[in-house]
């Protein structure tokens, strides 16, 4: 136990890391690099499907990138769970990110990501995020049109932001305010709700003119509006009647608030120091692991002094608590004390 902790133990962990092909080039210059989990092995993820994820997988998405004139690099590391990935692939993903992070000797940035509950950072990397059912064998590409499962797409978001995910085949899941698009391999339609957005419907036609550009011309895109085309309309005909009523959970009043994680008494121990919006900076201390839950985001702060056992938990306990709240799929973010983060600033303040 005299190495547990030591330079010469970070050494070992990181010479472990440099044994995993998949890793051969990570961060060395600026951009991004995606990479899903496969039987508990890491694989590239082709670059022409960057933003698009399945909702059966999980991934490991690596930016690296440069601030003002300095020639260092930065990085920020997620590992995105799909809906419906298993616990061993995303159990895999968490371990793999935190050994990617070793090798880039722990100056990354760690998050994760849920399905359609991603942080803005994350899908900022993306033109298109766009989230699909099943897994990464259904495939994007080489579609034979006249096989092609129907999908219906919804676009929803401000500015910038638009996410797209694949919602069940039915009417009712039609909104005003939003987008939707139903591929249907050689007929791809666009349908407009009356209050949705200028960049809601700008995305729409920007993934309809790419539908058509990957097919080949084998494809042909129309563009309605609400109430400007009948029930008779082929759009509404490929469409059911029937949807699943969701039960609609409120997450009641939310409060910030800010927990320690320390072994100091010889076990870890996990326990909330103070709540309520006067948390600051000041409030989390360089010898263990705190705990912010700013309502919208986890920060996991790693404290400088804090011990192995301490560091290795924080993002266990951050899931745990996660899993309790009302927000059990909030981004959680690994920040380490002298790595300065916007975000958790922000939310210290806001």
């Amino acid at each position: 136990m005299a190495l547990f902790g030591s330079d010469l133990e970070r050494q070992v962990k990181k010479g472990s890391a440099m044994t995993e092909p998949a890793w051969e080039g990570a961060g060395q210059e600026v951009g991004l690099q995606i990479w899903r989990i496969v039987k508990f092995q890491v694989t590239h993820w082709p670059k022409e499907d960057y933003g698009k994820f399945f909702n059966g997988d999980s991934y490991i998405i690596l930016n690296t990138y440069k601030e003002g004139s300095s020639e260092d690099l930065k990085y920020d590391v997620h590992f995105w769970i799909g809906e419906n990935s298993t616990q061993d692939e995303y159990g895999t993903a968490a371990y793999k990110t935190v050994e990617l992070d070793t090798l880039l000797d722990d100056k990354a940035v760690q998050h994760r990501e849920v399905q359609n509950y991603e942080s803005e950072r994350f899908k900022s990397y993306f033109k298109h995020l766009i989230t699909m059912e099943g897994g990464a064998e259904t495939g994007f590409r080489h579609v034979e049109p006249e096989k092609y499962k129907h999908r219906l797409l919804h676009f929803h978001g401000k500015g910038s932001n638009v996410t797209i995910r694949e919602v069940p085949l039915s009417r009712k899941c039609l909104t005003s305010d939003d987008v939707f698009i139903l591929d249907m391999g050689q007929t791809v339609y666009q349908w407009n709700g009356t209050k949705s957005s200028v960049q809601e419907r700008f995305k729409g036609m920007e993934f309809l003119q790419l539908l058509e550009n990957e097919r080949n011309g084998r494809a042909k895109g129309e563009t309605i509006d609400e109430h400007s085309v009948s029930e008779a309309h082929p759009f509404f005909l490929n469409l059911t009647e029937d949807l699943e009523e969701e039960e609609d959970v409120t997450d009641g009043q939310r409060e910030k608030k800010l927990f320690r994680l320390s072994d100091a008494g010889g076990e870890v121990e996990f326990s909330e120091t103070k709540s309520g919006d006067g948390i600051t900076k000041g409030d989390f201390g360089s010898d263990d692991v705190f705990l912010f839950d700013s309502c919208d985001n986890i920060f996991v702060w790693i404290g400088a002094n804090s011990s192995e056992a301490e560091k290795k938990n924080g993002m266990t306990y951050a899931h745990r608590y996660s899993i309790k709240t009302e927000r059990p799929f909030l981004p959680i973010h690994v920040v380490k004390e002298g790595l300065p983060y916007a975000t958790l600033d922000i939310a210290l303040t806001a």
